[in-house]
């Protein structure tokens, strides 16, 4: 996590330098800076500037990985990865489900309706597809 954290230490560095050089560069005839793109920038270094602090923060409280050490080995980082799942249906139907959510201001709002519930439908089976059938824990 160290390394993560300094990545986007860096990141947060170079946007306190670059938006106020946006600032400066962007103003017109009057002096008056172009707003947009500044709030952008300044929002932007508020959103890395929390990553970093919560990598920070999380770094602190982990055991050291491997990839962290300085001496740190290929083979130290060998194991269990955790559970990826196989093939599914269940990310084809959720996403055939939005259409209906995504027409229902063309065509009428009841398609919204019909959109939710099987949006719901397809959002359970997704979830709880691993506590039935073949691949059940």
């Amino acid at each position: 996590m160290k390394v993560e954290a300094w990545v986007f230490g860096s990141l947060t560095i170079f946007m306190v330098i670059v938006t106020p050089i946006y600032w400066l560069i962007t103003a017109d005839r009057n002096g008056v800076p172009e707003i947009t793109g500044t709030v952008a920038l300044i929002l932007t270094f508020f959103l890395v500037f929390m990553i970093w602090i919560y990598l920070l923060l999380v770094a602190r409280r982990m055991v050291p990985r491997p990839e962290d050490e300085k001496e740190g080995e290929i083979a130290e980082g060998a194991g269990e990865l955790g559970f990826f799942p196989p093939q599914s249906k269940w990310p084809l139907f959720l996403a055939l489900t939005f259409v209906p959510v995504v027409l229902a201001p063309v065509y009428g709002w009841w398609l919204l309706i019909i959109g939710f519930g099987f949006g719901f439908f397809t959002l359970t089976g997704l979830l709880y597809e691993f506590y039935r059938g073949d691949h059940a824990h």
